[in-house]
């Protein structure tokens, strides 16, 4: 960026966010924006902003700017999400993450077809090597399954969910079953036995489920979703990952000022409240609350006790009585020192949580408390979780939901 170009853009966002302050719409500063500055990246946004807080502009004042610039953003990716080809659109990282996994089994077909010219050491070396970089194909199946799925579903296509989530599985067990099986490779007969009971099976199947998400998957989501969900998609496929590469630079820079500007802030739709991850009635939240197994009590920024979950089975008693009390009167004498300090370095954001776990009437219950604050780190409050873990520590193997019917 040129320096008379950065000057001019710094000079019209100032003027920008000076008149939203003064009365100065969303869509007018919008139109300004686009008119005065013209094209600019997330990246070049943030140069300016850094600039303006150099020069003295307090960031509550340039925060007033983001509703501004994620329109903008917005209004980018769906400009570029348009276009399947984009380098940013959701299908097209799939496709690229495909190209990578194909490496993954052509050098697995290579080592089977060389296979009877090296020794069973040689072999598990090879086959060790390539195991472990095929395990974040585990990403790749998880994105589908919890976000490109969902989306489908909304559009009443519900055969991914139901048919190649199952398909998933069965590449997962076919990858653990040769994970297992591997480390009994050791005579020469070894690898031509692995190769017949397991690997042969599971390249079959990675490669299969490539051919079905590019000839029938994304062929068919391309065809009912819409340039907001694959927004959408874009936004959460940093929460689960991405398998062998990294998003596009400049798409990654547009998700995070997004996601930097969008307010993530409860509010009240058709007497529901609604959330950032979805919609609730306040009855249906009172219930859930009261339904965990733990004693939730949470205490705000002034340190009066605001709220505290009601389940059958309390650890400790609470009656409604200390709704609006000082949490400091709640406590014995002899620990509110203990308690004071933790609030302290829960305000000074020197800690986020402190724990503690005693034997109580026999049982062993695990205390935690919670620093809780907004997304740009404002303190908001203390969340007491208390648990008896007395039934938890006494776990050992594994219990999964298909084990239920057993």
């Amino acid at each position: 960026m040129s320096e008379q170009k950065f000057e001019k853009q710094k000079k019209v966002m100032k003027e920008i966010i000076l008149g939203l302050h003064e009365g100065l719409t969303l869509e007018e500063a919008k139109e300004r924006m686009e008119k005065e500055v013209g094209n600019i990246s997330s990246l070049e946004i943030a140069e300016v902003e850094q600039s303006l807080i150099n020069d003295g502009m307090s960031t509550d004042e340039i925060k007033s700017f983001c509703n501004v610039h994620a329109l903008l953003f917005e209004a980018s990716l769906q400009e570029d999400l348009a276009k399947e080809e984009s380098p940013g659109h959701p299908v097209n990282l799939f496709k690229a993450e495909n190209r990578e996994i194909e490496k993954i089994t052509e050098a697995l077909k290579a080592l089977i077809a060389k296979s009877t010219q090296i020794d069973a050491a040689a072999f598990k070396t090879e086959l060790q090597e390539l195991l472990h970089k095929l395990k974040d194909i585990e990403l790749h199946y998880v994105r589908k399954e919890q976000l490109l799925f969902p989306y489908l579903e909304r559009y009443g296509f519900m055969g991914p969910s139901k048919v190649m989530w199952g398909k998933h599985n069965e590449v997962r067990d076919l990858y653990k079953q040769a994970l297992a099986a591997m480390e009994k490779i050791k005579e020469p007969g070894d690898p031509g036995k692995f190769i017949e009971d397991h690997l042969n099976l599971l390249v079959e199947e990675v490669d299969g489920m490539i051919f079905k998400e590019e000839n029938i998957l994304f062929p068919t989501s391309l065809e009912k979703l819409q340039t907001e969900d694959w927004i959408d998609i874009l936004k959460e496929s940093d929460q689960v990952g991405y398998a062998f590469i990294a998003q596009p630079a400049e798409t990654s820079h547009l998700i995070d000022a997004l996601k930097k500007a969008a307010a993530d802030k409860p509010a009240l739709q058709d007497n529901k409240i609604k959330l950032p991850s979805g919609l609730i009635s306040p009855e249906q939240l009172m219930h859930m609350l009261n339904a965990l197994p733990v004693d939730i009590t949470f205490v705000d920024h002034d340190d009066t006790v605001r709220y505290f979950s009601e389940n059958k089975e309390r650890i400790f008693v609470r009656t409604r009585a200390i709704v609006g009390r000082n949490v400091q009167n709640c406590h014995p004498p002899q620990s509110v020192e203990q308690v004071e300090k933790i609030l302290r370095s829960f305000k000074d954001g020197t800690r986020d949580s402190a724990e503690f776990w005693l034997t109580l009437g026999g049982k062993m219950i695990y205390i935690v408390f919670y620093a809780v604050r907004d997304s740009n780190g404002k303190y908001l409050g203390t969340l007491e979780v208390a648990q008896d873990i007395t039934a938890l520590r006494a776990l050992e193997g594994e219990r999964r939901l298909l084990d239920e019917g057993n």
